[in-house]
């Protein structure tokens, strides 16, 4: 079976596991997107990724991520296995630990990521079918050794290069890249910092962003210019598609967008980028 580096594509979708339905689903594959990233904690179930790989043709679906404190691995295993036998190659399994703030009993998430693993390696589902977001140096040590590779959210180049300097040449790197089509600066910071206001809150994303060097001022209160325009693109469609070749050009194998703000149409956004990208000739 060919690698994931080549299944994913070069560009995916990221968005919420409730904001994607499988007529947008055959929007973004029909403009030449390779993968659809499920966020928001999908299910264990993955009945939500069914449903998009059933109603796609070739399409991959990534979760990005199944949290271990809300999803229980043996029933991950078990839907894993079913989606597998009706379409082989075409779902990849995104699991995270998430983050304190949202989950009380979340202590020693390396220990418990681990166990987690244990439990999807009993149950047979591969090592080469999974990835983990690592954050932090230590989760990224372990999804090299019992992954894929790693999903890393609201990161930037730098990061990315760092990761597949830790991982190596054959490990997957897929980050995440938010973007806001919008080339009036002021309007589209408003769109970034409503839309980063949730993660400033929440200390491994703030420890994140100050280990790829910006300043404890930068990642205060609703973040500095700086900040807000390093980790969400904005600008014109030529400006988004250019941060997603950044990753690229920093060592990425596939770059997933999210397009910000949520609640509107992304069609257009995606169209757009497409065409800048060349994913596909896309339709007027």
């Amino acid at each position: 079976m060919t690698s994931w580096s080549e299944r994913l594509g070069t560009v995916g979708v990221w968005r919420g596991v409730t904001d994607v339905d499988p007529a947008l689903a055959r929007t973004i594959e029909g403009l030449g997107y390779g993968t659809v990233w499920q966020g928001g904690s999908p299910g264990s179930d993955l009945r939500a990724a069914e449903a998009l790989l059933d109603a796609t043709a070739s399409i991959t679906v990534a979760t990005g991520i199944v949290n271990i404190w809300k999803s229980d691995a043996a029933e991950l295993a078990r839907a894993y296995h079913r989606i597998r036998a009706t379409h082989p190659g075409r779902l990849l399994l995104g699991i995270g630990s998430g983050h304190r703030e949202a989950t009380p009993q979340r202590t020693r998430p390396l220990e418990a990521m681990a166990r987690y693993l244990d439990v999807l390696d009993e149950a047979g589902v591969p090592v080469a079918d999974r990835v983990l977001s690592a954050l932090g140096p230590r989760m990224l040590a372990m999804a090299a050794e019992r992954s894929a590779g790693t999903h890393p959210y609201l990161s930037i180049p730098e990061q990315t290069a760092q990761a597949r300097a830790a991982l190596g040449p054959h490990a997957l790197v897929a980050p995440e890249q938010t973007v806001v089509l919008d080339t009036d600066a002021a309007a589209a910071r408003r769109t970034a910092r409503a839309f980063l206001h949730h993660y400033l809150g929440l200390a491994n994303y703030t420890g994140t962003m100050q280990r790829a060097g910006f300043t404890a001022a930068d990642v205060s209160g609703t973040g500095s210019d700086h900040l807000v325009d390093r980790i969400v693109a904005h600008g014109d469609a030529a400006h988004l598609a250019d941060a997603v070749r950044a990753h690229l050009r920093a060592g990425a194998d596939h770059v997933c967008i999210q397009v910000q703000p949520v609640a509107a149409d992304v069609t257009p956004v995606l169209r757009a980028v497409s065409r800048e990208l060349g994913l596909a000739t896309a339709p007027a």
